[in-house]
């Protein structure tokens, strides 16, 4: 696992039992007694809130890089109300027979309003407003 721990050492505090074959008890089984059994199970118990600190550091970590990975790949873009912008032709859009030299952005087109944090809303050049918004990966800046 990612955590370096079993999911069930974690719950339980200690490893599981399986015997390699069905019928025939394990060593360790066999040579436990109640004595021993309750000594470790006092040292697992004690280890245990240590193992799942360790667990929470090694995830926050991972998160950490996940983040990092995220943050360096994402191109995030934010428009301002009035600013002029592209909106992608996508497939489904296109007129037919239109080929693939058409162009993949059409407009421009006014940003109308701010809808959420990355979705916005569109009107053309002439006032009309567009029925959907749009994500701001589907938009880009237009420069004139």
């Amino acid at each position: 696992m990612s955590t370096g721990e079993a999911p069930f050492s974690l719950v339980y505090g200690a490893e599981d039992l399986i015997p390699d074959e069905i019928g025939e008890p394990s060593t360790r089984y066999t040579q436990a007694t109640e004595e021993s059994s309750e000594e470790e199970m006092q040292i697992n118990l004690d280890l245990l809130e240590e193992r799942r600190e360790t667990t929470l550091i090694r995830m926050a970590a991972q998160k950490q890089i996940i983040e990092r990975y995220y943050n360096r790949k994402a191109h995030l873009r934010f428009f301002k109300i009035r600013d002029f912008i592209l909106k992608k032709d996508f497939q489904s859009t296109k007129a037919a027979n239109t080929g693939n030299l058409s162009p993949n952005w059409e407009g421009p087109y006014k940003i109308r309003g701010i809808i959420g944090k990355c979705a916005y809303e569109l009107e053309t050049m002439d006032g009309k407003v567009i029925p959907s918004s749009w994500n701001v990966v589907h938009l880009k800046k237009y420069y004139s």
